[in-house]
């Protein structure tokens, strides 16, 4: 390696056993050098044949880093001279690619926290996979090696072998599910998960006393093909029911036609939709909220605070959930935590 570039590389350490692509580790290098001031603008950095005799590389592998790196405008190349770093200030932004299962009002407060909790140290874009295996491999074919970090959440009715090695991929210090574990994806990976099952459990148990008022638990779980809800809900809601002798049934939605069947039934709802039909029905009887018929709703928002009958709701935290994960990728402590769920009592039970 000539003189002039000899110190540039230095501390570069290939590791063979990284589940990190070694082209991956050698543009962390460079850009790691370039945050510390070690590498600033103007400076030469070895050429490919250089950097592939000293550290025993594939020519192929150093150019596809140096590839990567000048897509982003991080080094340019001089015909005759070689290449240099040509934009010091485009990496004290990491790229983050999050891959949410739909766009909607919770979502949008997760990807506002992770936003919010990286301020200005990130590049963040957003992919919506609509629980398609086919859109979300496609995703992911065109976007792995383009990011520093990848939050995705895996809601899907089943994951086949080639999502879950795609995933796999995704070294662990990158990687970040969010909102449910993804079954059969194994890993020291960052994680921030619901757990469904025990989290409605434990929810309605902070309830029991109120709830034992009612004859009845009905659950409201819907039967949705495209954006298909985690199945441990409904385990968990027999779980309860069973535990505490309740009656109980589950059925997929409340139309508004629907009737309810006597007094003294509490319903736990998933979508607002059937809450509002069910609110509706029981104005319509002029029966009370929270006397003759229970409610207890998923997800907070502040519309089900203010109604007049006070919707009680069990919720996991969202805006923890986004904290959790960009704190996560801000801190460089990948673990795997379940996040915050509980139940807000109001009048309507």
């Amino acid at each position: 390696m000539k003189a002039g570039t000899a110190n540039i590389l230095r501390g570069l350490e290939i590791n063979s056993e990284s589940r990190t692509p070694k082209y991956k580790q050698v543009i962390n290098f460079i850009i790691n050098q370039i945050e510390k001031g070690k590498l600033v603008e103007g400076d030469r950095i070895p050429s490919i044949n250089e950097t592939s005799e000293e550290f025993y590389l594939s020519r192929d592998t150093v150019e596809k880093a140096y590839s990567f790196l000048k897509d982003r405008n991080i080094i340019v190349s001089v015909k005759g001279k070689g290449y240099f770093v040509s934009n010091a200030d485009l990496v004290s932004k990491v790229n983050v690619c999050l891959i949410f299962n739909k766009l909607s009002a919770y979502k949008k407060i997760i990807f506002n926290a992770i936003i919010r909790t990286l301020d200005t140290n990130a590049s963040v874009d957003l992919y919506v996979h609509h629980c398609d295996n086919e859109l979300f491999k496609s995703i992911l074919r065109k976007k792995i090696g383009q990011y520093n970090y990848y939050a995705i959440m895996p809601h899907f009715q089943k994951m086949d072998d080639e999502m879950l090695k795609m995933i796999r991929s995704i070294p662990d210090d990158q990687l970040i599910i969010m909102d449910r574990k993804a079954p059969g994806l194994e890993g020291d990976y960052g994680s921030v998960y619901q757990n469904f099952k025990s989290d409605i459990y434990n929810a309605l148990e902070a309830g029991l006393d109120s709830l034992k008022k009612y004859k009845k638990l009905v659950l409201v779980f819907p039967i949705d093909d495209m954006y298909p809800y985690p199945r441990e809900i409904e385990q968990g809601f027999r779980t309860f029911c069973v535990a505490h002798k309740f009656e109980f049934d589950i059925i997929d939605e409340f139309s508004p036609d629907r009737e309810i069947e006597q007094k003294g039934e509490a319903f736990i709802v998933i979508e607002d939709t059937d809450l509002v039909n069910l609110v509706k029905r029981v104005r319509s009887n002029r029966w009370t909220i929270g006397k003759d018929v229970g409610i207890v709703s998923y997800n907070d928002t502040p519309l089900k605070e203010v109604l007049a009958e006070g919707i009680t709701v069990i919720s996991t935290d969202f805006e923890k959930m986004g904290e959790q994960a960009a704190r996560m990728i801000m801190d460089q402590d990948f673990r795997q935590v379940e996040n915050p769920f509980s139940l807000i009592k109001r009048k309507s039970l």
